[in-house]
């Protein structure tokens, strides 16, 4: 089996990716969404956009915007 991200050969320990970067440089994927499905279902379609005009809508928080 080789290794999903560069193909080389697997490492046992990080199955099934040849090492750490590799696994890592797939949870990023996972984490920014890139291995996302589109969907052409109206419904979902549908949620996102009240999803969005709520979060519009939604007063802001100057707390929850700042970074530390």
């Amino acid at each position: 089996m080789s290794c999903p991200i560069c193909e080389k050969v697997t490492d046992a320990g990080y199955k099934p990716f040849c090492s750490k970067r590799c696994a890592d440089i797939d949870l990023g994927k996972w984490l920014s969404g890139s291995y996302a499905l589109p969907s052409s279902d109206p419904d979902d379609a549908g949620a996102l956009i009240d999803a969005m005009e709520q979060a519009l809508e939604a007063p802001e928080n100057d707390q929850d915007e700042k970074l530390h």
